[in-house]
């Protein structure tokens, strides 16, 4: 009696999650947007994850899982800012003038430069975030964590410059780190830009040529 032959298995389709996880990317920067759009039109305050949910056409759930609540919208309307504009986040682009440029004066201009990129996106979340953080424990503890990144930033960014040699004689790194700390404060960014209408352009070059002044060698030198 002729077998019959089994029939041939069909090969198993690849699980390709690149498609969701570029929606759920999406998803995230939709939510983010209009979250920061409502936080500067009503307020911290008076802006509530559901109305949040809402205009973006998700669960509240979906945001309390994906972000933690409001502290952690601001948190991540922070961190999408501070990548700038472009493909290439701006801390990326920052590493490589730092790790590849031989002109140290150029390498603080681009960090002006970034500076002033970044500063419209985040700084207003920054002082909105500053203002709530008076009456909310949440909101205030994330702004330390953030204070305390952006802190060992600067350090990374200070150990480059002594690594190549660019610090001034007698500036330390922890020094140097402490002054770039400073000077990309909101405080300054809030003074000069917000309230005396200097443009970020302007802001950072002025934070460009302190740094040059006050961290890098004179020229010649």
């Amino acid at each position: 009696m002729e077998q019959k032959s089994p029939p041939p298995v069909k090969a198993r389709r690849r699980y390709d999650s690149s498609g969701r996880r570029e929606r759920a990317r999406q998803t995230r920067d939709q939510i983010t947007d209009i979250a920061k759009e409502m936080f500067l039109a009503d307020g911290y305050a008076d802006t509530t994850v559901a109305a949040i949910a809402a205009a973006a056409h998700v669960s509240v759930e979906t945001i309390y899982k994906g972000f933690a609540g409001k502290p952690g919208l601001v948190r991540a309307i922070i961190e999408k800012g501070l990548a700038g504009e472009g493909p290439v986040p701006a801390e990326q682009r920052s590493d490589h003038i730092r790790d590849t440029e031989p002109d140290p004066r150029r390498i603080v201009a681009a960090w002006g430069a970034f500076t002033a990129e970044i500063g419209p996106r985040v700084y207003p979340i920054f002082l909105l975030a500053r203002d709530a953080a008076v009456g909310d424990p949440e909101v205030a503890a994330t702004l330390e964590q953030l204070s305390a990144a952006r802190l060992e930033r600067m350090t990374v960014n200070a150990c480059g410059l002594a690594k190549a040699g660019h610090l001034r004689p007698g500036i330390t790194v922890e020094q140097a780190a402490d002054i770039m700390w400073a000077l990309t404060s909101v405080g300054l960014y809030e003074l000069l830009v917000l309230r005396r209408g200097w443009t970020p352009e302007r802001y950072g070059q002025f934070l460009a040529q302190t740094l040059t002044n006050t961290l890098l060698p004179a020229p010649g030198t």
